[in-house]
């Protein structure tokens, strides 16, 4: 038996199936408005930071504007929701470069960032995709466009090499004191870790990893600073986030004899306890957990949020010059940090570990990882917050360093 077809019917199916996918755009449309779900703003001397993190990439565009100098960013497709209208009260009075944000609806799939800044600023803005407990993110970075001139910190230039991408070839350019004078002061960099929108590991009371991590160091650069014969730097002094390339570079752009880059681990299972120190290894790890560890590290730049443009050279370059005297060196110091830090804690393993940290891939500067606790330990965490364990961890560390000095290999 044969079936008729009506035209008639034929036309009202369409039409339904019209109206159903006019429906479904419409929703679409609707579901596709970008959402920001948190709004930061991070002050340092060096620059300062603005992220806006959404539930979707934005799509912006923006422009700088003088007289007064300001900078406006209109970001398609996103409502102005009560997080975002927040941004005006996360600026800080001791900002150096922002003094205003002013956030507005341009039109109904418009909002408009207006910037006011203290100074004339170069800004780097870019989008990074999710990572960890982050989604999508929106980043200004306020550069000074004349920054003062200083000797004896060259992070902002260095900074802007990164963003460049000439940071390895004018890294390349430095060359290694061979005749350095005998009663020249030692050049320690401590390398504090993380920081800024990289919070690294967080405890199970809320203690932020950068800021613990921040205060041992404060307190080891006191220590050194009343050493004879030591001169000592810090790869940062404040909550800012710096490129793991950015502080290797720094140490050599100072031409540092020594990297102690400062952390407080953590691990998934809570009872894990323990000091550790660590360097560089360039045959793979000494160990499954040291592996983590390192991966965990080394993802610091995607977490910190860096542009791609920061990117342009190879990663592996650094590593490819390592000299065997500076890695032996670097296991001599490790070695000779840990063995003051068993008098301070119980030791997570009984020698150094090894392992491809990025931030110990300096050429010529030996270089060791201090994991001074693991911050997810209940009980670590709480010793890591107390000055006494600080000052005890930062006395190991300088102790240790006077060690290696008596036996380190010229």
């Amino acid at each position: 038996m044969s079936k008729t077809f009506s035209p008639t019917k034929r036309f009202l199916i369409k039409g339904i199936i019209a109206t159903c996918l006019l429906s479904v755009t419409r929703v679409g449309f609707a579901a596709a408005m970008a959402q920001v779900i948190a709004v930061r703003v991070w002050p340092s001397s060096t620059y300062t930071r603005i992220t806006l993190e959404s539930n979707a990439k934005l799509n912006y565009k923006h422009a700088n504007l003088y007289n007064p100098d300001r900078i406006v960013i209109d970001i398609d497709n996103l409502n102005l929701n009560p997080t975002l209208k927040t941004i005006s009260t996360k600026v800080l009075s001791r900002d150096p470069f922002i003094k205003s944000i002013r956030v507005l609806q341009l039109d109904p799939k418009t909002v408009r960032l207006m910037i006011e800044l203290k100074q004339g600023i170069d800004p780097n803005t870019f989008t990074l995709p999710p990572i960890a407990e982050f989604k999508h993110r929106l980043v200004v970075d306020l550069y000074p466009s004349k920054p003062a001139i200083t000797d004896d910190d060259p992070l902002l230039a260095l900074l802007e090499e990164y963003q460049k991408g000439d940071l390895n070839k004018k890294q390349s350019q430095i060359k290694s004191p061979s005749n350095k004078k005998k009663n020249s002061p030692i050049i320690v960099m401590l390398d504090p870790g993380h920081g800024g929108e990289d919070p690294g590991a967080i405890g199970y009371k809320k203690t932020r990893e950068k800021d613990i991590v921040l205060q041992i160091a404060r307190r080891t650069y006191n220590l050194l600073k009343k050493e004879p014969n030591i001169k000592v730097y810090m790869t940062r002094n404040e909550d800012v986030f710096i490129p793991l390339k950015v502080r290797v570079a720094k140490a050599r752009s100072l031409h540092a004899d020594l990297f102690i880059s400062i952390h407080a681990d953590a691990f998934a299972n809570r009872s894990v306890k323990g000091s550790s120190v660590f360097a560089l290894s360039t045959r793979g790890a000494s160990s499954s957990a040291a592996s983590y560890l390192a991966q965990t590290q080394n993802d610091a730049d995607q977490i910190g949020g860096v542009s791609r443009s920061g990117d342009k050279y190879l990663d592996n370059t650094i590593l490819d010059l390592v000299q065997k005297t500076t890695l032996s060196n670097g296991v001599l110091l490790g070695s000779a940090i840990l063995n003051r830090m068993k008098n301070v804690n119980k030791l997570h393993k009984p020698s150094i570990e090894k392992a491809g940290f990025a931030v110990l891939k300096a050429p010529d500067i030996p270089s060791v990882l201090v994991e001074t606790a693991f911050i997810s330990n209940i009980n670590e965490e709480q010793k890591l917050k107390t000055a006494s364990f600080q000052n005890q961890v930062s006395k190991a560390i300088v102790d240790g360093i006077k060690d290696y000095l008596k036996r380190r290999k010229n």
